[in-house]
């Protein structure tokens, strides 16, 4: 049970690469062994910031895998690309801890699930908010039944966009955006750019954590339009369940990002019971909540988190250290199910239609 853990990073088009490999370097049984981009500028800060030589710097994938020999590799692809990087990596036996959102589309979902059931090796989504201590808090409670049977979740995701922050939050400037935004993926629609894309995975993901697995009937969404951007910036998604609406809003553009001061309308999630509510907001120290014992509402103290339910990379090595099935948020049953709604609202968005959730029986994928 203590054996050390080899890693790669694969592909940095993702900011989030940093914050993972240093979940990794932290940790105390795993070990980086490569980095893979094919633009060898964008790890520099990575390389330097984790020693890591030379001989363990690649532009090439397949390279990388063969010559570092990891166990697992993280990966943080453009979302258009995470099928492609996915099935290259399972081809080499590694398990897989793909950075949020899970595709761009189901079908390419369903790729990278096969693809590793084909290899035999693990795959895990891994979505930053699961790990808040006020979201974790928030289940621990829904669990214990605290507010009944969830029948609501409200989500309201983002930040002040995608280029206003590097790895580890590190704060760029207005100046950087405006030269940045024409030539980043996350504004480009072929390499599954906008905050629909980005963002409402973490509610409907989240969403479906809270909901115990259940699937909307349909879903309804609408997204904005800005003359000179080819994606959205802002995006409202109603899912219709058998027992209620719920409804998730993704967007760049916050007054200001949750991370340093929550703007208005605060990020996070609102979960109303059959017995109670609660609020569960990004990086709070409390969650409130309200019971029909206690209508007037209490602030609970969220809970402390231990390893290995800090971050993501305690959690895999934990789960590929014991054999554990992969549970929750990171598990490709509940975030397939997260990309179901995704794919309904982007397509019903592009329809301006209501649709019923594509991916089931007799819909489409």
């Amino acid at each position: 049970m203590s054996r050390m853990w080899r890693v790669a990073g694969l592909s940095f088009e993702h900011m989030h690469m940093g914050d993972n490999l240093r979940m990794a370097f932290e940790h105390p049984q795993v070990e980086i062994v490569g980095v893979c981009d094919p633009d060898r500028d964008a790890m520099r800060g990575a390389t330097e910031k984790f020693s890591l030589s030379d001989s363990q710097v690649f532009t090439d994938a397949d390279a990388c895998i063969e010559a570092a020999r990891p166990d697992f590799v993280i990966l943080c692809p453009a979302t258009a690309r995470h099928g492609e990087w996915t099935e290259r990596a399972a081809a080499h036996g590694v398990h897989m801890l793909v950075e949020k959102p899970f595709a761009a589309n189901l079908a390419e979902a369903d790729r990278m699930i096969a693809a590793a059931d084909r290899a035999g090796v693990r795959l895990a989504i891994n979505w930053p908010l699961a790990w808040h201590a006020s979201h974790r808090t928030a289940k621990r409670l829904v669990d214990e039944g605290t507010v009944g049977e969830v029948i609501e979740v409200h989500h309201y995701g983002g930040n002040r966009g995608p280029l206003w922050h590097l790895a580890d939050k590190v704060e760029t400037s207005p100046v950087f955006v405006a030269q940045e935004k024409s030539k980043s993926w996350f504004y480009q629609a072929a390499a599954g750019g906008g905050s629909l894309l980005d963002y409402l995975g973490y509610g409907t993901t989240l969403g479906t954590w809270f909901l115990g697995g259940r699937k909307p009937i349909e879903v309804t969404a609408v997204v904005d339009d800005h003359p000179g951007l080819e994606v959205d910036e802002h995006s409202i998604t109603v899912a219709r369940y058998a027992f209620g609406l719920s409804k998730f809003e993704t967007r760049w553009g916050t007054f200001t990002d949750p991370w340093t001061l929550q703007p208005q309308p605060k990020c996070g999630f609102v979960i109303k019971g059959r017995d109670g509510t609660i609020s569960s907001y990004d990086y709070a120290e409390t969650v409130r909540v309200q019971t029909r014992s206690c209508p007037e509402g209490k602030d609970v103290a969220v809970d402390a988190l231990v390893p290995p339910f800090q971050n993501p990379v305690q959690y895999f090595v934990h789960c590929l250290e014991r054999e554990l099935r992969i549970e929750g948020p990171l598990s490709v049953e509940t975030a397939r199910i997260g990309q179901q709604i995704v794919d309904t609202a982007a397509a019903s968005a592009r329809e301006k239609r209501t649709l019923p959730l594509l991916g089931e029986e007799g819909t489409p994928r």
